[in-house]
């Protein structure tokens, strides 16, 4: 019987034992991943100054963190809501000195204050990379690799990846379709909800053919390079297919050049991972910098709830499990957890192996049948 008590808040839930293992799994098969391309994990705190948090990126809202004050300093503290922040603090400050590119990689949980309307979850595990000391071509192509390399690691199957320019608006609003800057983050929503009317009153009305130059990354780009006054675009456009260049046919490869929901900190290029059993985004990531060093950068972060839903529901525990009773021999046990077996040990002597799972029992030394 649940006792009122034992609800959780809304926006959190336990892992229970399948979902649990299917997250650890999938966890060490990507951290595995990231290592095999050269990143070094590294664990942040779960906690941090809020001042802290908010200062190493552009675009973090700390009004979206679990704040409380700390009865050391009587500063405010946060709990982390983006780990990527604090890798930035970790690569300006104790790291400054390593030598460049500097990549890192990282997992644990993140927590907002509230959920949004598109994701109920308020607890998730983030896992990411981070290349500190550049954001080139070669850069870019090495996140949206490395990201691809550690979903398939887990599992994932029916990858797609959908580039943008993150500041697109910010680039063609100097000159080539000038903006007061009251106008831009109007101009940008209206973008990012892809609706017209929105954007013909914000005054943007120039922009309206970006809403259309979206789709597969061929077709797309050609009318973004037609739509680009100026030539101001000419370089981003020539590095979006290099790194188009680079992932071949490997996946499916779209372009929505004013896309920006994700990460507000992001400048020239960004991307975004989806599956085709997963209804949300898998991961983002792009080009950065850290403010304070003022460091160029570029990484991604992966979710686990979507992932998780690609891959399907948990498998059942498939592995061999013996039962050992009160009486067993300890050293033929330990024999057959160093081989790979499971074992359950007996502490009551009234136990039903096979309803604890076990498919074996331990008989003379030996796991036999059940």
């Amino acid at each position: 019987m649940t006792h009122p008590d034992d609800l959780l808040p809304v926006g959190l839930e336990d892992a229970l034992p399948a979902r649990a293992a299917a997250i650890t799994r999938a966890m060490r098969e990507i951290l595995g991943a990231m290592d095999a391309h050269g990143y070094d994990r590294v664990r942040p705190p779960l906690v941090e100054f809020e001042h802290s948090l908010a200062g190493r990126m552009e675009g973090v809202a700390t009004r979206r963190m679990v704040r409380f004050t700390d009865p050391e300093s009587l500063r405010t503290l946060a709990l982390r809501s983006d780990m990527t922040v604090q890798v930035g603090r970790i690569a300006a400050t104790s790291l400054r000195e390593a030598p460049r590119p500097l990549r890192l990689c990282y997992a644990g949980e993140v927590a907002t204050i509230k959920a949004d309307q598109l994701d109920p979850a308020r607890q998730r595990l983030q896992l990411g990379a981070e290349l500190v000391g550049s954001d080139s071509v070669a850069a870019a192509a090495e996140a949206v690799a490395v990201a691809l390399d550690a979903l398939e690691a887990a599992g994932v199957t029916g990858l797609s990846v959908d580039l943008t320019m993150p500041d697109l608006v910010d680039t063609l609003s100097e000159e080539a379709l000038p903006l007061a800057p009251e106008q831009r983050e109007a101009v940008r929503r209206e973008l990012d909800m892809k609706d017209a009317a929105g954007l013909k009153a914000a005054g943007g009305e120039a922009y309206l053919p970006l809403i259309y130059a979206a789709g597969p990354f061929e077709q797309a780009l050609d009318k973004l390079s037609a739509l680009d006054a100026g030539g101001v675009l000419a370089s981003r456009t020539s590095a979006l297919r290099e790194v188009a260049a680079t992932l071949g046919d490997r996946v499916r490869l779209t372009l929505d050049p004013s896309e920006r929901h994700g990460f507000g900190y992001q400048s020239w290029f960004g991307f975004t991972l989806h599956a085709d059993n997963a209804r949300g985004a898998l991961g983002r990531g792009g080009t950065y910098a850290i403010k304070g060093s003022d460091e160029a950068a570029t990484g991604f972060s992966l979710y686990m709830e979507p992932i998780l839903e690609a891959l399907g529901a948990p498998a059942s525990d498939t592995r061999k499990a013996v039962f050992l009773p009160l009486d067993h021999d300890r050293s033929a046990a330990r024999s057959l957890r160093s081989d790979g077996w499971r074992t359950v040990a007996a502490v009551t002597g009234e136990e039903d192996p096979q309803a604890l799972g076990c498919t074996h029992s331990l008989r003379g030394g030996e796991a036999t049948p059940l």
